[in-house]
This record gives structure tokens, C-alpha cells and sequence, in this order.
């Protein structure tokens, strides 16, 4: 499949209601500074060379393995074949072939011409500098959109504002998603597949060995690399922590809003791989029929298995990193995984998680009392329901309904996983946890997103001028100053403590003070103890 192939239909926020006076059309964040050819950079796979742009250097579509199609589908990744003379890397590459969902909203596509491909396994720099011996730390963004959609050249994580605020070396990288990272084959196919359940992940690896590799030249520090995401990203940093392969590839760790703590059980992977087969009407003795199928009928497959989303308010994420033992030995933080135990950590989510995921259903922001009910236990069985909201209500006097039960989804979407992480590796007593709660409200859809789930990526990437209405408010660019600031500071030294903000303590299950950040941040200690108590222990 070439750039002519399957494309993402690509729509912002709703539509044009939303995206009214946004200016989305070939936006360019620095238009006023174009971008002009830069140095050469020697890889070990050859010469490459970027751009220059408000003195950010950035080349982007970089390979760090060779293409993922035929023989190479569902294996590991394997290095790019070296080339000769230098390499344009001036556009991103192709994303990994995917089915784009209601989540395309969120952000106009970067390049039009990068399309889906199989030949997904490249990684975009932005950086001060490059061939000048200096060690900047090292900020490797891996991408959300769960384990199945997205890429690492969205707008929102355009790495040349970060790069530039912190002296840092920004990182993002595209790898295979849904079926083509996640299907695992190990236990039908045998010891040729043994790896497919994880090829997703292991491309993460290869992108990581190639930062050790490649980075210095790049004028980064290979022995300082912080590896963060959000979301799906936040899960498969999660899912890195756990992976022996990963080891000693990164330094700090970032998770926000996607605190994953088990991967998907070696028999329940079989059991969707072998749904899968049958689907396609393949025979278990014909596995390699899968690396001749064409693209598209592999993603015709991906939202088929599985069956309905369940009842449960759960999300369910299909294709997923598998605990075979080997490659991911066991669940991440089910217990804590004692693979990275001196890591340190930074970890939370957003107040309002939730209303990214109801979007399409505007009954949510106007709920009665029954209706919020009855939706609460279509998620939690009574009498456990019932306390639930009773322990809300108490904890958050003027609540509406509609209050309540976005704040109870959101916690049991986001937030008691990322506490129950925390309390997990504070256990650990090695590497130190910092905690973090996004509470500043969009301004989307009259303000009814509130603090919704990915509405703190531009402001960790100091991108809140990128046109979107997510973040046009007042004080947006001033928070996006103290976020950003914090997070290099992490991936600098994994204390997130700048003179911008109030001092920021470690977390411990004493105190847990957290890092409220709103117009005026400010640490809380124990924000929402009420009900995280309610919820029951880690």
C-alpha cells in the first residue's frame, strides 16, 4: 500500500461548529519563520538531513527499522537498510495502517500526504542543535489513541516549542498498531509468531536502541531519556516499564492519563487471535496466509473482533500487548514490576476524563437524577452504586447529575488506576513517584468538555497557540509556560520542581500530595479522598 492507499477521514471537534474561526487549513505554528535546509547528521544507517525553523532543528519521517509488510508482517522489527548519499527528511512518514474513530476530532492531520502504510517504523526529531558534543535530555513521546490508531506527527505534539523552552531533544515516533502489532499467533503458529502478541511494543523498543544508538549526534544525551505519553501512549510506557527488553533503554517515565496496570492474559490474546482466523476463514495450519492478506481486509477485521463495546463503561481496546512470559513476563503494575523499580515516575490524569468519551451523546451534560442513576449502575452493580453516589454527592455539594456521574466515570476510567499505580511503586520504596491532576477547564462546546481526556498534551508540549479550540482561553499560554517547564525539568533530572510552581512533593500514601494544575496551580494534598476511599483499596 502506497500514500494512495487508506487514508484517516479526518474531521476537528465536532465539526464546524466547533472549529468555527479556527484557521485549521495549512496552519503552520511558526509561519512567520519559515523553514530552511539544515546540517547533515550522520545515522548508522546513513546521512540525513532537516530543517531549520525558529532555530529548531527538526527532520522528521527518520527510519529506524525497515518496512513491516509480507515476510516482515507480525515478525520483530528488523533495522532499515542502509542507504547512500543524504536522506530529505523534511516530512513525516506514513502512520501505521489503522481505522480512525470519533478520536480523529481532536486534531487536523499534519501532513496530508503521509497516508497509512506498512513501512510505518520512523520517529521525528526537534532539536536545539545537533553535532555539537551537547548531552540535553532526551524526551521520547509515544502517541494515545489506544493501541489501534494515531501517530507521532499530530500538531498538538509538534516538538519544536518543547525543544526550544527546555534545550531538550524531543522525540516522536510512529510504530504498528490494532492487528498488526497486537495479534498474537504465538500459540497457533508456533515459534515463528512467537513475537506478533508484541511486534507493537518491540517496535518501541527498536525506535528506543535507536536513540542510544543516534541521538548523540543529535545533540542528546542517550544515558537521559524520559519516555512519556498519554492515553494509549501513557499505557504502552506502562507496558515499557515491564519489558526486559526496555531496560536501561530510558531513564524517567512519564504516564498521563492511561495508568495501565495488567496487559491482556496469553489465553484471552489466543482466544482473539483464533476469533480472528475464523473470521477471514483462514485455517489455524495456514497462519502465513495472514502476511499475504491485503491491508485492507486485516482492518475490515479489527472492529469486528471482540463483539460489542461492553456495558460496563469500560473501553474496550481490542489488540493489546500480551503477557507470554517472555517479552512482557508479567502484568506492569499488577504488582509493580520490579524491572524498573528505580525509575522515577510522574503520573495523573484530568478531572474530567469522561466527556471526551460521551461526546456523541449530548443527553450526558443534561442527565435527571434517574437517568444519572441508572447509568451508573449500567457500570457498577448495586448497593455498590448507590454508596458511590451518595459519597459523591457528600464530596461535592452542588454537584448536577450530570456532575456526578462524569466525575464517577472519570475516576474509574483514569483516576483510581493512576492512584493504585502510585501506591504500587511507592510501595516499591526505590524510584519516586510525583502525581499530577489536570483540572483547567476548555473552552470547547461552551465549556461543557470541562477537563476532558488529552486536553493536557499541548499544554506539556507549550502548543496551546496551535490553532484549536481545545486551549484558546485566557491564561492557556501562561499554563502551558509552567506545565511544559515541569515536565522538562523531569526529563532533566525526574524532579518536576521549577520556580514557576509551588513546591511539588514527592507522593506517598501519607500525605499524597498532588499537583493541581488549573489558572492557579496549586498542591492539594489527598484531592478527592472522599472517594478514592469509597472505591476500596489498591
Amino acid at each position: 500500500m502506497n500514500d494512495s492507499g487508506v487514508r484517516g477521514r479526518r474531521r476537528f471537534l465536532g465539526g464546524a461548529a466547533l472549529a468555527a474561526g479556527a484557521g485549521l487549513a495549512g496552519f503552520d505554528i511558526f509561519a512567520a519563520a519559515p523553514a530552511v535546509a539544515g546540517p547533515v547528521v550522520d545515522t548508522t544507517a546513513g546521512k540525513v538531513r532537516g530543517t531549520v525553523q525558529a532555530a529548531v532543528h527538526s527532520f522528521k519521517g527518520v527510519p529506524y527499522g525497515a518496512s513491516t509488510a509480507g515476510a516482515n508482517r507480525f515478525m520483530p522489527p528488523v533495522k532499515p537498510k542502509p542507504w547512500t548519499g543524504v536522506r530529505e527528511c523534511a516530512r513525516y512518514g506514513h502512520q501505521s495502517p489503522q481505522n480512525m474513530s470519533f478520536t480523529e476530532v481532536l486534531a487536523p492531520q499534519a501532513d496530508p500526504a503521509e497516508g497509512f502504510d506498512e513501512d510505518c517504523l520512523v520517529l521525528n526529531v526537534w532539536t536545539p542543535a545537533v553535532n555539537d558534543s551537547r548531552k540535553r535530555p532526551v524526551m521520547f513521546w509515544i502517541h494515545g489513541g489506544g493501541y489501534a490508531q494515531e501517530s507521532g506527527s499530530w500538531p498538538w505534539i509538534d516538538g519544536a516549542a518543547l525543544a526550544r523552552r527546555g534545550d531538550a531533544v524531543v522525540i516522536t515516533v510512529n510504530h504498528r498498531l490494532n492487528i498488526f502489532g497486537y495479534l498474537h499467533l504465538g500459540d497457533i503458529g508456533g515459534e515463528k509468531y512467537a513475537a506478533s502478541g508484541n511486534a507493537g511494543m518491540l517496535d518501541l523498543v527498536a525506535a528506543l536502541q535507536w536513540v542510544r544508538d543516534n541521538i548523540a549526534r543529535f545533540g542528546g544525551d542517550p544515558g537521559n531519556v524520559m519516555i512519556f505519553g498519554e492515553s494509549g501512549g501513557g499505557a504502552k510506557t506502562c507496558t515499557l516499564l515491564g519489558m526486559p527488553s526496555a531496560k536501561g533503554l530510558f531513564h524517567r517515565a512519564a504516564i498521563q492519563s492511561g495508568s495501565s496496570l495488567r496487559g491482556t492474559p496469553r489465553e484471552e490474546a489466543t482466544k482473539t487471535a483464533r476469533n480472528t482466523l475464523q473470521t477471514l476463514g483462514i485455517s489455524e495450519k495456514n497462519v502465513d496466509e495472514l502476511q499475504r492478506l491485503p491491508v485492507e481486509k486485516l482492518l475490515a477485521v479489527v472492529g469486528r473482533i471482540g463483539g460489542p463495546p461492553p456495558k460496563d463503561g469500560a473501553i474496550r481496546l481490542g489488540f493489546a500487548p500480551v503477557v507470554d512470559g517472555k517479552i512482557l513476563p508479567a502484568h506492569p503494575f499488577d504488582p509493580a514490576t520490579p524491572i524498573s523499580a528505580d525509575i522515577p515516575l510522574l503520573v495523573g490524569c484530568t478531572q474530567y476524563e469522561a466527556t471526551l468519551f460521551t461526546l456523541q451523546d449530548s443527553a450526558v451534560f443534561t442527565l435527571d437524577e434517574a437517568a444519572m442513576r441508572s447509568r451508573i449502575q449500567a457500570m457498577i452493580a448495586e448497593p455498590e452504586a448507590t454508596r458511590l453516589i451518595d459519597v459523591y454527592r457528600r464530596a461535592n455539594p452542588g454537584a448536577t447529575p450530570s456532575d456526578l456521574f462524569l466525575l464517577i466515570y472519570s475516576d474509574r476510567l483514569a483516576r483510581r488506576s493512576a492512584i493504585q499505580l502510585s501506591e504500587r511503586k511507592v510501595a516499591q520504596g526505590r524510584g519516586s513517584v510525583h502525581m499530577y491532576l489536570f483540572e483547567w477547564k476548555s473552552p470547547a462546546l461552551g465549556g461543557k468538555l470541562r477537563s476532558p481526556h488529552t486536553v493536557e498534551i499541548p499544554f506539556v508540549f507549550d502548543n496551546t497557540d496551535v490553532p484549536t479550540v481545545m486551549t484558546r482561553a485566557p491564561g492557556a499560554r501562561e499554563l502551558a509556560a509552567r506545565v511544559s517547564s515541569a515536565w522538562i525539568a523531569f526529563a532533566r533530572n525526574g524532579d518536576p520542581n521549577t520556580p514557576q510552581l509551588p513546591q511539588w512533593p514527592r507522593y506517598d500514601t501519607t500525605r499524597r500530595a498532588t499537583m493541581v494544575f488549573d489558572n492557579e496551580s496549586r498542591v492539594v494534598d489527598d484531592p478527592g479522598g472522599a472517594e478514592r476511599r469509597a472505591w476500596g483499596p489498591a
